[in-house]
């Protein structure tokens, strides 16, 4: 698509709005609407979105390196239109040889928006089936293989950097499972990768006869890269019409022109992106999504954008996403909710009303249709570049990620020295859970309550600064997922905080950003169990040799993320549940008060 066509296609969908009388964002702010608008004027003098797009850099800092670098995302709605056909192409050939199955192997920015489109659109009928592998959990990874023909199923390995130990250590894991099964020749055509130039997977995919290498634009952060080769291929494997998906985000790129003024025109991005800023500025930095459930699995697609974009030099927007609906009474003053609301689908319409009435500030945003996703995708990632202007911080860096993975490469190399991992001390053992704290304590729920006594979660403005983070070392599943949706609930209504939940190691490479580098707001629960089953991670591709199983590395990135939590002065409490994972859980969400 021509950046005219694009120009056009926007003016007649502005047009077709005004004629239905329908808008893209709705604005219930109350008093905070004054601070927008203070806001957006400021943008206006200061040509902000015009500068945005000539990639000037000092708008976040008088240093260049990772933004300038940093800004490709800009251009994707509109580049990646001419890689369509080489997807396609790739797509048509491997459905022709009989595939029916992908298995994708990454983290955070290479992994959530694949997820978010497999979800979201399910499968076209005769396109692959696409599943998601982000955990480092042995029962997962022995899941995943089990539940899979390696003659009929496409591997496709995912990193920018081409480094990332989880991706890696999956690749070398099926690589060598499928090249043992199939035959080296036939095995390694099942294989594909999507990278940056010159990364090591990039190298590793060519040495191992890889079947295709996609390899992305660098200057786009793996956050940022939905729209790019990272979220475009998988998407094509299910079918998904990708001109369709790129001519909404384009006509949502031609939206956020500066020529279309933050104060006079209808600028969603320059808006979404006062309203984040100026909000967190003024302690409503919780920000609260709540969607129609079509599109729920948007939302930790945000929370990543949002959290490793903005956590940083004692800042932060923390985004919640998945919490269960409750009454207006148990949310403290420092929310904003925003309400992605598909046409036709007004089943938390009273809802939102009633939160709204109680005066937290909302604003919804409305898509027409499942693929209004692409224009999305768009927007919050220009509204995260305006929210970091307002915070003062750059939103292309994460200063603070470094941190866990140093402390976990430690853990291993005590592993490999000493033959075991280096376990603190334990606080409290009963109900075949044993308890990691400061605080001393003679039960499980003494525990929790000596724990929390630390966050003042009874006054106002303790409780308006304040959230919980649960972070489950656990194999995903949904049995699992409901039951820590329980825990999180049950301390959401006592301590009137906000909660997220995430499966380690996975939000390693989301919210951890914000864990260690926002300013020291949350209260850290770390849920850990008993590996029952392990599975060796291969120190070759296609070799047997192992010297470290998943099991291992996923107890020291639990025990590097845990101190790296601490060595920034965090409060963390870790429960370790043993083999039965679903009666800890319950005894843990009866423990709270």
């Amino acid at each position: 698509m021509t950046k005219l066509n694009a120009l056009m296609a926007s003016i007649a969908e502005k047009r077709d709005r005004l004629i239905s009388g329908s808008t893209r964002m709705v604005s219930l702010l109350g008093p905070y609407q004054s601070d927008v608008d203070h806001a957006l004027e400021e943008m206006r003098d200061k040509q902000i979105m015009n500068r945005i797009w000539d990639h000037d850099y000092t708008i976040w800092g008088d240093d260049p390196d990772e933004i300038a670098n940093r800004l490709g995302w800009l251009h994707s709605p509109e580049t990646m239109a001419d890689a369509v056909s080489n997807i396609e192409a790739f797509v048509e050939e491997v459905r022709a040889e009989g595939y029916d199955r992908a298995l994708l192997l990454g983290m955070g920015g290479s992994s959530l928006a694949p997820e978010v489109y497999r979800r979201v659109f399910g499968v076209k009928n005769g396109y692959l089936d696409l599943s998601v592998l982000d955990s480092t959990d042995p029962g997962a990874i022995l899941t995943r293989w089990d539940a899979l023909d390696p003659a009929k199923t496409l591997f496709i390995v995912s990193t920018k950097s081409g480094g990332t130990v989880e991706t890696m250590s999956f690749m070398k894991y099926f690589y060598t499972r499928t090249v043992k099964a199939l035959g080296v020749k036939e095995g390694k055509r099942h294989f594909t990768a999507i990278t940056d130039p010159g990364s090591g997977l990039a190298s590793a995919a060519r040495d191992l006869g890889f079947r295709k290498i996609f390899l992305n634009d660098p200057n786009i952060g793996g956050r940022y890269s939905a729209l790019s080769y990272f979220g475009l291929v998988p998407a094509a494997l299910i079918g998904l019409d990708l001109h369709l998906l790129l001519k909404r985000a384009d006509t949502m790129a031609c939206n956020s022109e500066g020529c279309n003024c933050p104060v006079g025109g209808d600028n969603l991005a320059a808006r979404l992106g006062a309203v984040l800023g100026t909000l967190a500025n003024a302690g409503r930095d919780k920000l609260t999504l709540v969607t129609s459930p079509a599109v729920s699995a948007f939302g930790p697609w945000v929370e990543q954008l949002i959290a490793e974009s903005t956590g940083k030099q004692g800042k932060g927007i923390l985004p919640v996403e998945g919490e269960t609906p409750g009454p207006p009474a148990v949310y403290a003053r420092d929310r904003l909710f925003v309400y992605l609301r598909l046409e036709g689908d007004d089943a938390l319409d009273e809802w939102m009303k009633t939160v709204s009435d109680s005066g937290h500030p909302v604003l919804e945003l409305n898509l027409d249709d499942l693929y209004d996703l692409g224009g999305q995708f768009f927007l919050w990632e220009m509204a995260t570049a305006v929210t970091g202007k307002f915070l003062g911080i750059n939103p292309f860096d994460q200063p603070n990620v470094e941190s866990a993975k140093i402390l976990a490469r430690k853990m291993v190399d005590a592993f490999k020295n000493e033959g075991r991992l280096p376990e603190p001390q334990a606080t409290l053992t009963i109900d075949g859970i044993t308890v990691y704290t400061e605080k001393g304590a003679g039960s499980l729920e003494d525990a929790i309550r000596a724990f929390m006594s630390t966050a003042d979660p009874g006054k106002e403005e303790a409780a308006g600064r304040s959230y919980i983070a649960i972070q489950a070392y656990l194999a995903p599943s949904a049995e699992t997922t409901a039951d820590l949706q329980e825990f999180r609930t049950r301390l959401q209504l006592s301590y009137r905080m906000a909660t997220t939940v995430g499966y380690g190691p996975r939000f390693l490479h989301s919210t951890g950003q914000l864990h260690k580098g926002d300013a020291g707001n949350g209260m850290f629960f770390q849920i850990t169990a008993d590996t029952v089953e392990d599975v060796s991670i291969p120190d070759q591709a296609g070799e047997a040799a192992s010297s470290i199983t998943f099991g291992i590395l996923k107890t020291a990135q639990a025990l590097g993320d845990r101190q790296a939590l601490l060595d920034a002065g965090r409060p963390v409490i870790r429960f370790h549940l043993g083999k039965d994972i679903a009666a800890g859980l319950m005894r843990l969400v009866g423990a709270v008060a």
